[in-house]
């Protein structure tokens, strides 16, 4: 006997053989099986990040029933999206992810527009986030814990702990995809554990159960609501409390970004992007609503407005040890949901560099011959969203928007496939929808117009102008240069040109 699994030989070679009938060879090391992908996904919504950063959106538009009932329907409306994902994932299992499958059933130039909102809200992901980490440790460990005061500090400070914070994260992404897939497999252990040791504590603190808080609508917008957002009608005010589940539960298109570094790619990314989806919109929706049960007084604590979290944990009857071990755990939980993010992000640069979509796209695609990882990706992502977070005024708008941006982007390939299935599209992987796929995705794209509509409103309405920005840029981008230099993925190329017969290996592009 060799000692070497024939299964696990087989399996690589079904997936390098899929690989290639798109188009591609195998480049990337292929190292993640079923949960490390599934940790990707999980690490990136990350319930500690944007469930703790982004509470006071539903908490202050309408009090405990956003928690109790809007994170319900913003996370029943994102595994919708997920699992139309899911589908088209098990298709066509890339690295490119939403660029190739808009490309595939869309054609190219809706393959080139996707890419670019994908790699807009996935930068400002990053670099969102990233603020949020230097925020919690300025916030949690440093004042809290050491009793540093950092209330001088500026934003020289945070540019510069900033960059320190994505240089980290870039070195381990180019030392390979094996010590971060551990790195994100210990994150998704870490969100589990701090989510549910820190709804324990809350539910063990709550000085009278009353369930009622969940479900009673209360307008705590302008002023009530500590001027998080300005006043609304009781429907605008719901609706913007949308943002903390849609926010929170954003990312998942992390398993799909890295189909070409997981083995059995067709079974497993779809299983973790639905995976990833669910337990953080369980794990969440427990852990939120403790937040809203364990408070004394809901009006009171509303007034907070961007601090109700912080000043909810400093009250909790538990000795400084335990809070400080939930601080460190938030803040590390955090930075490892951007440590997941610049690998997504990387791999759908480098994806989409691959094709020749970007500028300096021969220097983009190259992949480290020793790590095999997509080396010149990966620092290009990290200079990108440091530099993003330079100019407040846009930072803060596309920041708050990234969201919108990402969702935009999902709903992009699934509009494509709602009009391709039964007609271009006829190639499916192993996970199908059946029945449910073209209602799921029209409810897909019907909420992601809503949630552009809600993105808008103020305090965001400066997204218009930006929104605006990006789609004139997009249009005049295609039009006037790349409309007839960009050729999109290999198998658009050769639906497109059906008369250059070969035996396939004639479609993967040069390296160069």
């Amino acid at each position: 006997m060799s000692g070497k699994d024939p299964h696990n030989k087989s399996v690589a070679e079904a997936d390098a053989h899929e690989l290639h009938k798109m188009g591609y060879t195998q480049e990337l090391s292929r190292r993640m099986h079923g949960f490390s992908n599934f940790a990707i996904s999980f690490s990136i919504i990350c319930i500690l990040a944007g469930g703790i950063t982004s509470f006071q959106s539903a908490f202050s538009t309408t009090g405990g029933f956003g928690i109790g009932v809007g994170w319900l329907v913003g996370g029943a409306f994102a595994l919708i999206v997920a699992a139309s994902m899911a589908q088209i994932a098990s298709a066509y299992p890339t690295a490119g992810g939403l660029y190739h499958w808009s490309s595939i059933l869309g054609g190219r130039a809706w393959g080139w527009a996707t890419a670019w909102v994908n790699m807009l809200g996935l930068i400002f992901v990053i670099a969102s986030v990233n603020v949020g980490v230097y925020t919690l440790f300025t916030q949690l460990v440093l004042t809290n814990i050491f009793g540093v005061d950092v209330s001088h500090w500026g934003a020289w400070q945070q540019a510069f702990a900033v960059a320190m914070i994505t240089g980290s994260q870039a070195i381990l992404n180019h030392v390979g995809i094996r010590i971060t897939s551990k790195l994100t497999d210990f994150s998704g252990y870490l969100i589990l554990g701090v989510a549910v040791l820190l709804t324990l504590v809350m539910i063990y603190s709550i000085p009278l159960l009353d369930l009622s808080r969940l479900f009673t609508f209360v307008n705590y917008s302008g002023a009530a609501g500590g001027n998080v957002v300005p006043h609304n009608g009781s429907i605008m005010s719901f609706a913007l409390g949308l943002l903390l589940p849609l926010y929170t539960i954003t990312g998942f298109d992390g398993s799909a970004h890295t189909a070409e570094e997981t083995v059995n790619a067709k079974v497993n990314v779809p299983r973790s992007m639905m995976h990833a989806v669910f337990w953080s919109v369980l794990f969440g929706y427990v852990l939120t609503c403790s937040f809203v049960l364990a408070m004394h007084n809901p009006a009171v604590a509303a007034k907070d407005g961007g601090n109700v979290i912080f000043n909810l944990m400093a009250g909790l009857p538990v000795p400084s040890l335990i809070k400080s071990l939930f601080y460190i755990g938030i803040v590390l939980a955090n930075y490892l949901c951007a440590l997941a993010c610049v690998t997504s992000t990387s791999r759908m640069v480098f994806a989409f560099a691959r094709d020749g979509g970007l500028p300096a796209s021969g220097w983009l695609r190259h992949v480290s011959p020793r790590f095999q990882s997509p080396k010149n990706a990966v620092w290009a992502v990290a200079v990108l969203s440091v530099a993003a977070t330079l100019y407040s005024p846009a930072f803060t708008a596309l920041a708050a928007g990234s969201a919108v941006f990402l969702y935009v982007s999902y709903a992009m390939p699934i509009a494509a496939g709602l009009l391709a299935e039964g007609k271009g599209w006829t190639d499916f992987g192993p996970f199908r929808l059946g029945a449910l796929s073209k209602p799921f995705a029209a409810i897909t794209v019907v909420g992601v117009l809503g949630l552009v509509f809600i993105g808008i409103q103020p305090p965001n309405d400066i997204m218009i102008n930006y929104s605006i920005g990006c789609l004139v840029l997009l249009f005049t981008g295609w039009f006037l240069l790349e409309r007839r230099r960009f050729v999109g993925p290999p198998q658009v190329v050769s639906n497109r040109a059906p008369a250059a017969k070969s035996t396939g290996s004639d479609l993967v592009r040069d390296p160069v």
